[in-house]
């Protein structure tokens, strides 16, 4: 299963069209669940992402301690504050997001972004699981770390396979090895990772790789100045989205991955791969897609 090299021509041909008479239902509704006391930059970077993708709507559900703070910064967003506990969201909330799910006609979700990994932020996702079963979900970041310590067969089950995100240290405790074990050979470890939790899995890094276990994609976009905090939480946004305008699993992590790459490639053009920000990716992410239209 080597690697095959992703390319500009084959991004173009998934990005979602956008036909004339459309509307914003037309294009999806990501649910972002993210943040926690004093990360609530992570939610709100992830829901920056999500606008950029051209999701027709996005819920950013977060702590209620933060939602005051993420809705100041995307006012295009819609926000949810959900009930917290010491520590983050617990199974308190699980509830107020089964009604998110249930009146707001969701069609994507990502989970995870400076979510914590608090026992009540893990109670809360194994409780939340079996109501994802028939939605596009993408689980990063937190999420990750809490998958990691849960039964192995929460994913298993579903309609279509979830999206991990993880970077080596992340896929490690997946794997339950080291990162070196991971980084020695980053290939097979994404495929096992796809294989063991019936997921498409994004292992980040030099030359991202992408795999469902069967075919493996390598990302040529991106450089040394995304190696920050936060670069990843808008990747997640923008999988997310193009989840919810009904690409699959795999084709939604390929594309993202791309673009994603393709708009830090762009800033750092713009400011330099030392002072790039992820909110500057995130700015350049309308150049980014203009270049695959």
């Amino acid at each position: 299963m080597k690697p095959v090299s992703f390319t500009l021509a084959q991004a173009r041909k998934l990005l979602p069209a956008r036909p004339k008479a459309s509307n914003k239902g037309d294009f999806g509704h990501v649910l972002v669940i993210a943040g926690s006391p004093g990360m609530g930059g992570a939610a709100a970077l992830a829901g920056m992402g999500a606008l950029r993708s051209g999701a027709g709507l996005v819920t950013v559900a977060v702590p209620k301690s933060r939602q005051d703070m993420v809705a100041a910064v995307l006012p295009e967003a819609l926000t949810t504050g959900l009930p917290e506990t010491r520590g983050g969201i617990g199974p308190s909330a699980v509830p107020a997001i089964r009604t998110l799910l249930a009146t707001r006609k969701i069609t994507a979700v990502a989970i995870g972004p400076g979510l914590t990994v608090a026992p009540v932020v893990s109670a809360a996702l194994q409780w939340l699981m079996p109501s994802l079963k028939g939605l596009p979900l993408l689980l990063d970041a937190d999420a990750l770390n809490c998958l990691a310590w849960m039964k192995e067969g929460l994913l298993r089950g579903r309609s279509s396979p979830a999206v991990l995100t993880p970077h080596p240290g992340e896929a490690a405790r997946l794997l339950k090895c080291t990162s070196a074990a991971v980084q020695a050979d980053r290939a097979a470890a994404a495929a096992r990772i796809a294989l063991r939790f019936n997921a498409v899995c994004l292992l980040k890094g030099h030359k991202t790789l992408i795999t469902d276990g069967k075919r493996t994609s390598l990302n040529p976009t991106g450089n040394p100045g995304m190696a920050k905090g936060g670069m990843g939480d808008v990747l997640t946004g923008l999988i997310g989205g193009f989840l919810a305008q009904g690409l699959a699993p795999y084709d939604a992590a390929r594309l993202g991955a791309y673009v994603h790459g393709l708009a830090g490639d762009i800033a750092a053009k713009e400011v330099g791969e030392t002072a790039m920000l992820p909110r500057d990716l995130a700015a350049a992410l309308p150049k980014a897609l203009r270049k695959l239209q």
